[in-house]
């Protein structure tokens, strides 16, 4: 199997337009594919030298990627450094398959995809990720040792909200009535045709789809406390430590606005980007759709986003709190830069002697239930409390 997998890699012509001003890549890329190339006839000698060639070129291109601002990085570094990563992988399952290497390479996988670019990479590129992600979870499966009960559907319940609420809405209706305005609006029944809403409800089916991936997860109450941090885990582990029948950790874990999607297909084949997003200049692919998954109490604080958003509620519930964008200027945004588009106010528990300016803004209550979409218009704020264990979907676009 792995001779396949070395079969999807570049060849070196489709290697060097990665980066033509890249030297000592071009070396590397010569060397490590005329290694692979001849595995069978290759010294060991040979073979370690790539290797290690492989390994110390995505070290180099790691260094270059995290020691400035990510988005100012140069696409073809990433490139680079997602091309030595898909090598170093092929080498790594060459030396040993064994329970720790394969660990390895799913964490390399995952820093090819999130760290690297690994868009438009080369002509098999995709079928690369694709036949490797499924060769090491065949592999890691027989390693695998938990399993969880399904997640119970919680009853649906009608509850007061603030704002209007509609079951399925025509398009046009939406786009007249919300979308157009930026009004915000509760959608009922808008994803209950979505494989996610049962397949999602058993931890076994993502476990087995995720379980072997790194995400990143934030730890702490949220993002604007002292004790905030974020770390790269291990899905099944995060899942074990937070969704557990004895929850295995103090700590409030959230696996939270990750491209979760992206990086594991099999997922987002789950779930169905809803027809109202056709509303505005964004083609599908080009729709920010990030993951959100974490246990009971983790909170997004109030914030504002640029882009319209449907939040969609797969599994728990959340308890929502909306303030227009009209009334921003009672809302003390945060004057720190990184900030900026935070509230310092507590929404659920105001301090109006400390804020007595929030006296005068509106707020709009409500409880996002499975099954349920919320439209956010653009610049709305928002403050977001999970109420049990939760999955949402999040859509946004312009």
């Amino acid at each position: 199997m792995v001779s396949k997998l070395v079969g999807l890699l570049p060849n070196l012509e489709e290697a060097k337009l990665l980066d033509s001003t890249d030297a000592e890549a071009s070396y590397v890329w010569k060397l490590a594919l005329d290694v692979l190339g001849t595995s069978d006839a290759t010294s060991k000698d040979d073979f370690e030298e790539a290797f290690y060639l492989v390994q110390s070129l995505a070290d180099r291109t790691w260094e270059q990627i995290n020691s400035g601002v990510f988005s100012e990085v140069p696409i073809s570094t990433r490139k680079v450094y997602a091309l030595s990563c898909f090598l170093r992988i092929v080498f790594l399952l060459l030396d040993s398959d064994d329970e720790k290497q394969l660990e390895e390479c799913f964490r390399t996988l995952d820093n090819a995809v999130l760290v690297g670019c690994t868009t438009d990479l080369y002509g098999r590129g995709s079928d690369f990720l694709q036949e490797t992600s499924k060769f090491l979870d065949e592999k890691a499966g027989r390693f695998n040792d938990v399993h969880f009960e399904v997640i119970v559907p919680l009853e649906y319940k009608e509850c007061e909200c603030d704002i209007d609420c509609l079951d399925c809405p025509t398009i046009e209706a939406f786009n007249a009535d919300y979308f157009k305005p930026k009004k915000p609006v509760l959608l009922k029944n808008t994803i209950k045709h979505w494989p996610a809403m049962q397949k999602w409800r058993d931890p076994n089916y993502l476990l087995k789809a995720a379980g072997n991936r790194f995400v990143p997860i934030e730890i702490g109450s949220n993002y604007t406390t002292d004790n905030w941090s974020q770390e790269m885990s291990k899905f099944k582990e995060f899942f074990v430590r937070q969704f557990g029948s004895e929850k295995d950790s103090n700590e409030i874990e959230y696996l939270a606005q990750h491209e979760l999607f992206d990086q594991i297909p099999t997922l987002k084949d789950d779930i169905r980007i809803p027809d109202y997003c056709c509303l505005g200049k964004n083609e599908p692919h080009e729709i920010d759709i990030k993951a959100w998954l974490g246990p009971k109490g983790t909170v997004s604080p109030m914030h504002q986003d640029p882009k319209h958003n449907v939040l969609c509620q797969v599994f728990g519930s959340k308890k929502v709190i909306l303030a227009s964008v009209a009334d921003s200027e009672f809302l003390y945004a945060h004057p720190s830069k990184m900030l900026e588009n935070t509230s310092e106010l507590d929404a659920e528990n105001i301090d109006f002697e400390k804020y007595p300016l929030a006296k005068n803004a509106k707020f709009y209550h409500l409880k996002l239930q499975e099954g349920d979409a919320l439209y956010i218009p653009p610049k709305w704020w928002h403050f977001i409390r999970s109420l049990n264990k939760s999955f949402s979907v999040s859509f946004w676009w312009e």
